[in-house]
C-alpha cells in the first residue's frame, strides 16, 4: 500500500557550507588566470563537482603581510595553501615556543607550588595583564594584528630570522601544507610571509578532487614520494635495516588510501549513538575477514576497529592507530609456510573508525624486498594451524574462531565479571568494553580520566584539587560515559587526533612536543571559540577572564569582554602531576592513555 505521510526535503549537498562564503564570480574567474588552474582540464572533473565549484566552495583567498606566519610547525590543519603572487618562506630549522607566541611550560618546586597556592586569587578565572596579551611588555618577539578580517601572529625580526635560519623560499605556483591536509598530521614547518602575497588556501576535500587533474595529481603523488613517502617508512620498526635499494622499490609500488571522513568529529555524536552493530556496519570496510592477504597494510593517521563475525554481527577485537600493521602474521606465516601446508586469510576485518590514512604495500613485495631484511626477533608469531579448524562448513569453522577469538579477548580487556553471553545458537550478544571505547571514540584518548566507580565515594577532592590550581575554576566535571564498574570522565583527552587544534587562526592551542600535553597558551588566545566549537567531546570551554582583584578584562578596541578557551592541561609544570590523581584519598582515578589497549587492560588486571 501506497504511503501517503512521506515529508519531502532537501538533500544536503557537500557545498552547503563553503570555506569562505563570500567568495565570488570574480574571484574564482581570476583564479583560473593562475597556475595551475589555468593549465586544468575541465573535462577531468565530473558534473557534480566542477573546477569552478571547487574554487568558489572549497577555497579561500588571503591576504599576508612581510613577518605573518601563515602556518606553525606542529600545528593540524586539514587544508593546503597556494602561493599566488609574492613569495613566502619556509623554515627548515624549529623557532622557538616563545618566538611563535606559546610560553613553555618549566616545572617548579613544591615550595613555589605552595606559594602559588596561598596566593592565589579568590576570583576564578584571575590574570596577571602580562598573561592576556602579547602586545603588552615581555613578549617582544612577536604580535598579534588584526589582517583583513582575521587575527594573526607576526615575528618582529622575521628579516634577521630569515637570515640565522635555515629557509626554504616559495613563489607563485608552489604548494605548501598538503602533506598536512592529505594525511591529518602536525605541520612539519612554520611558514612565514616574507613580502605582501596573495595566497588560496585549498581545504582537504577540493585537494582531493583537483587530483583528476593528471598533471595536477602527478606532481602531488611524485613530492610525497620524493620527499615524505621513505620517512614515514623509515618510522616502521619493521623497516628500519632495508637497504636502500630496496626501500626505492617499496616506494615505488606502495599505495596511497584514504577511508571514510576526515572530518569525523561533525557527525561524531549522531553516530555514536547507534547500537554497536549498525556502527561497526557503517564504517568504511578496509579489509574483510576470509579473504586471502594481498598487501601489508599501514596505518598512517586517524583509527582502525579489528572485528570477527558472530552471526550476522560483528564482534570487535582490537583496535589499531597510527603505525599499526594489519596482516603482518597471516603475510609472514604464507610467505614462510611449506608447501605442502595451505595459506591462511585475513583472520578479521579491518575498518576505518571515522577516517582512517593507510599505506598498502603488496604481498609480492613484502617477500622479497622486506621479509629478507626484518630480524627474527621482531617477526610475529605465525598462526598455529593446530588451532584453525580445517573440518565443516566455512560458516562452522568461522563460529568456532570466533568463539575462540572472544574468550581470547574477553580476557585481556574486559573487566570482571566478563559481560559475554552465549543465546540461540551461533548469536552472540555483547556490550564489551572494546565496543564502548571505540563507539564513543575513547580510543582517540592519549590521557584519558577514568573512575573505578566501585572505589569513588563521590567525595569530588579531584574536582576540587583542579579549582585550586586553576584559578577556582576546575576543568572538569566528575560526569561521562559509564561503563559498567568504569566511568570515562569528560576532561581532555590529549587526543591522538586533537581536531581542537584545527582552525585556530593564531595557533593558541598546540602540542607540547616533548609530554604530548595538548595547551592553550593565554597570551595569543584571541577567544574566538573555534577549539571550543571543534571539540567532539565537550571539553573546552569558554570564559571572561578578569584580574586579581576581579576586574574584568575588556577589549580596548571595542569595550567587548576578554575571554580565553580553558581545559585540562595535566597541571602542566606541578611537581606533583595531574592534581585530580594526586588528591583522590582512595586510588578510584586514573590518567591512562586509549589509544593502544595495554595500558587499561594492565590497570584492569591490578584492580581484579
Amino acid at each position: 500500500m501506497e504511503r501517503t505521510d512521506a515529508i519531502p526535503v532537501q538533500r544536503p549537498s557537500r557545498w552547503d557550507e563553503p570555506l569562505d562564503g563570500s567568495m565570488t564570480d570574480a574571484d574564482v574567474a581570476w583564479l583560473r588566470t593562475r597556475v595551475p588552474f589555468n593549465g586544468m582540464d575541465r573535462s577531468a572533473f565530473p558534473n557534480a563537482t566542477p573546477l569552478d565549484g571547487i574554487l568558489r566552495y572549497d577555497c579561500r583567498l588571503h591576504r599576508v603581510e612581510p613577518g605573518e606566519v601563515i602556518v606553525r610547525e606542529g600545528d593540524y590543519g586539514n587544508s593546503a595553501f597556494l602561493v599566488i603572487t609574492g613569495c613566502v618562506r619556509a623554515l627548515v630549522d624549529s623557532l622557538t615556543p616563545t618566538q611563535l607566541g606559546r610560553q613553555p611550560q618549566r616545572a617548579i618546586g613544591w615550595g613555589e607550588a605552595l606559594q602559588r597556592f596561598l596566593s592565589r586569587s579568590r576570583f576564578p578565572e584571575a590574570r596577571d595583564p602580562d598573561q592576556i596579551s602579547v602586545n603588552r611588555a615581555g613578549a617582544p618577539s612577536h604580535s598579534i594584528r588584526q589582517v583583513d578580517d582575521h587575527p594573526a601572529v607576526f615575528l618582529q625580526d622575521f628579516e634577521g630570522i630569515f637570515h640565522r635560519h635555515e629557509t626554504v623560499s616559495l613563489g607563485p605556483g608552489e604548494l605548501f601544507g598538503e602533506v598536512a591536509a592529505m594525511y591529518r598530521s602536525p605541520r612539519t614547518a612554520t611558514v612565514v610571509a616574507e613580502t605582501e602575497a596573495a595566497l588560496v588556501e585549498i581545504r582537504w576535500q577540493g585537494l582531493r578532487v583537483l587530483r583528476r587533474d593528471r598533471r595536477f595529481a602527478d606532481s602531488l603523488e611524485q613530492h610525497y614520494r620524493q620527499h615524505w613517502l621513505p620517512v614515514h617508512l623509515r618510522e616502521i620498526p619493521l623497516l628500519r635495516y632495508l637497504p636502500e635499494s630496496n626501500l626505492q622499490r617499496v616506494i615505488e609500488s606502495t599505495e596511497l588510501r584514504s577511508y571514510g571522513r576526515m572530518e569525523w568529529n561533525a557527525s561524531y555524536k549522531k553516530t555514536r549513538k547507534l547500537p554497536a552493530a549498525e556502527q561497526i556496519q557503517a564504517e568504511p570496510l578496509v579489509v574483510e575477514e576470509d579473504q586471502l592477504p594481498t598487501e601489508l597494510i599501514i596505518l598512517r593517521s586517524g583509527f582502525g576497529r579489528l572485528s570477527v563475525r558472530h552471526g550476522a554481527a560483528h564482534r570487535t577485537t582490537a583496535y589499531l592507530g597510527k603505525g599499526h600493521l594489519f596482516g603482518l602474521e597471516e603475510i609472514v606465516h604464507n610467505a614462510t609456510r611449506p608447501d605442502t601446508s595451505p595459506p591462511i586469510h585475513y583472520q578479521n576485518s579491518l575498518r576505518a573508525v571515522g577516517f582512517l590514512d593507510a599505506l598498502a604495500i603488496p604481498v609480492e613485495v613484502f617477500a622479497t624486498e622486506i621479509l629478507p631484511h626484518i630480524r627474527k626477533s621482531e617477526l610475529p608469531a605465525t598462526v598455529n594451524l593446530s588451532q584453525l579448524p580445517t573440518t565443516g562448513s566455512s560458516g562452522e569453522r568461522r563460529r568456532r574462531r570466533s568463539e575462540r577469538r572472544s574468550e581470547q579477548v574477553s580476557d585481556s580487556i574486559e573487566s570482571p565479571p566478563v559481560d559475554v553471553r552465549r543465546s540461540g545458537g551461533d548469536r552472540f550478544e555483547s556490550t564489551g568494553l572494546l565496543e564502548f571505547i571505540v563507539q564513543n571514540r575513547l580510543n582517540n584518548g592519549q590521557d584519558a580520566m577514568v573512575i573505578d566507580l566501585h572505589r569513588c565515594t563521590r567525595c569530588d577532592d579531584c574536582v576540587k584539587a583542579c579549582g585550586d590550581v586553576h584559578e577556582g575554576n576546575p576543568r572538569f566535571v566528575r560526569q561521562g560515559a559509564i561503563h559498567d564498574r568504569l566511568q570515562f570522565v569528560q576532561a581532555c583527552m590529549h587526543c591522538s587526533d586533537p581536531v581542537c587544534m584545527i582552525g585556530c587562526p593564531t595557533g593558541a592551542i598546540a602540542r607540547d612536543t616533548t609530554n604530548g600535553v595538548v595547551s592553550i597558551h593565554d597570551s595569543i588566545c584571541v577567544g574566538c571559540g573555534v577549539c571550543a566549537a571543534s571539540c567532539p567531546y565537550d571539553t573546552i570551554r569558554m570564559t571572561d577572564v578578569v584580574d586579581r582583584k576581579g576586574r574584568p578584562f575588556i577589549d580596548d578596541g571595542n569595550g567587548k569582554p576578554i575571554r580565553k578557551a580553558t581545559k585540562c592541561d595535566q597541571c602542566s609544570g606541578l611537581p606533583s602531576g595531574p592534581a585530580c590523581v594526586a588528591a583522590c584519598p582512595h586510588d578510584a582515578l586514573v590518567r591512562i592513555d586509549l589509544s593502544e589497549s595495554p595500558p587499561l587492560t594492565n590497570w584492569l588486571q591490578k584492580r581484579s
